[in-house]
């Protein structure tokens, strides 16, 4: 089921998995494979995670684990997607995914790693359930944005309903994803994307109708206009989108831990480094908060 430890090596290279990472992800592999109760686990999690692939909204539920559990119970999920590879790229050939597109989207696996990195200072994975969407063919990662395979919610859907489109809750859409280490957010790469991912679908899944694409995001919360210029990447993102309700509920730590790493960080320490940075810690300094942001547009 797993990579031998010759082969691993490789494979976390081409899943964009840093270098200094690879010799600790080798040991572990072997401690893995020596523990019998972990392996039983691994295939157990596997055959879950595998068996409705490429169904949306299926959901898997990562087993956690304590402290104790150490470097093994760390980056044991990283374990669960390497062997479900083979899985996702069969699937990926059945609907005659091109080999970049599928290498591009897999390589989130090594980006979430150099997140888990960039807090903590080890490999792992902070949201493993997250991983579980472009290994089971529900998300793609078409140029600068990636593209979740997902359906309208109650509250975006009515949006939609009401505008006249002919859709609304529980008819198909494309959520929009905006990935960490990928450069600019611009505005000619985002037109690449969309422009792709019109394409993409209608050739791989003509079988599902993607008429709108939506987007929950704190990089939609309006607030942003207050600091950014008109013709900011950020504020031109945002100007794509209808909105489709406000949120009330703060949600500080998104912002903060996106722009600068951590969501804990004390808002009095945070660096002024950039306008971004300027616009998430002087608005929390003033006492106010940051709100996700809800948005759609017919595609």
């Amino acid at each position: 089921m797993l990579p031998d430890a010759d082969e691993l090596p490789d494979i976390l290279l081409d899943l964009a998995v840093a270098h200094e990472h690879i010799n600790e992800l080798v040991t572990l592999r072997t401690r893995l494979a020596a523990d019998p109760e972990a392996k039983i686990l691994l295939a157990r999690c596997v055959g879950r995670f595998v068996r409705d692939m490429g169904e949306i909204g299926k959901g898997w539920e990562p087993p956690s684990f304590p402290a104790s559990a150490g470097a093994l119970g760390r980056c044991f999920h990283l374990y669960v997607f390497i062997a479900a590879l083979p899985y996702i790229r069969a699937y990926h050939r059945e609907r005659g995914i091109a080999d970049d597109v599928s290498r591009r989207t897999l390589a989130d696996l090594g980006r979430h790693v150099a997140v888990h990195h960039r807090r903590l200072g080890t490999p792992g994975l902070l949201f493993p359930w997250w991983i579980g969407l472009p290994f089971h063919g529900e998300l793609f990662q078409l140029g600068r944005l990636q593209f979740q395979r997902a359906r309208l919610g109650q509250r975006t859907g009515r949006a939609v309903s009401a505008a006249g489109l002919g859709v609304g809750p529980g008819d198909p859409c494309l959520s929009l994803h905006i990935a960490d280490f990928r450069g600019p957010l611009s505005h000619s790469a985002c037109d690449r994307s969309l422009a792709s991912a019109r394409e993409f679908f209608a050739r791989h899944y003509p079988d599902e109708s993607y008429e709108v694409a939506v987007c929950h995001s704190w990089l939609l919360d309006p607030q942003l206009k207050r600091y950014l210029p008109e013709d900011s990447n950020i504020i031109r993102f945002q100007e794509r989108f209808e909105v489709a309700y406000q949120e009330t509920t703060p949600d500080d730590g998104v912002p903060v831990g996106f722009v600068f790493g951590d969501p804990e960080l004390p808002t009095g320490s945070l660096p002024r480094r950039s306008a971004v940075e300027r616009a998430v810690g002087d608005h929390l300094r003033g006492g106010e908060h940051w709100y996700a942001g809800h948005g759609w547009f017919a595609l």
